[in-house]
């Protein structure tokens, strides 16, 4: 990992367990010895008040590369998550994920999760091309298939 990455991924962890919001879930994964993977963080996002989603716990890996804060981190649900702001392989739809939209260096991990949460509350992203691929989905044998209870 890259220095400014490791720096940076650092100072995130430490702003987080200062400055979380309520209900909210982040923190590195780690190895066998209880060393930290910085690169790999576990999180949970509760559901946005007044949706569908109100009172659930959504996992979400978000997955940083060296280049990072250059690039955005992955951010993925687990695959066949039915959303449609969410691809079928789990994969976040949104601009400020998307290093040729509006993901900016600065932005941090507390604003990409607030942010993944209030997705969540809409239907946004491209539409037309994640419902494509839902219903590909939907067409493949049952193990890649959408999960009972979220079609």
């Amino acid at each position: 990992m890259s220095a400014v990455a490791k720096a940076r991924l650092a100072e995130e962890r430490k702003s987080w367990r200062k400055d979380k919001p309520f209900g909210f879930h982040a923190r590195p994964e780690t190895e066998a010895d209880g060393s930290m993977i910085l690169t790999k963080w576990k999180c949970f996002i509760p559901g946005r008040p007044n949706t569908e989603w109100e009172g659930g716990f959504f996992p979400l890996t978000m997955e940083f590369s060296d280049d990072y804060p250059t690039k955005p981190p992955k951010c993925k649900f687990p695959a066949g998550f039915y959303h449609p702001n969410i691809y079928p392989s789990g994969t976040v739809c949104l601009s400020i994920l998307n290093e040729e939209e509006a993901w900016r260096p600065s932005i941090t991990v507390k604003q990409l999760l607030l942010g993944i949460q209030v997705s969540m509350g809409g239907w946004g992203c491209q539409f037309d091309s994640i419902l494509k691929a839902h219903t590909r989905a939907k067409s493949l044998p049952a193990k890649t298939a959408v999960p009972e209870g979220h079609s």
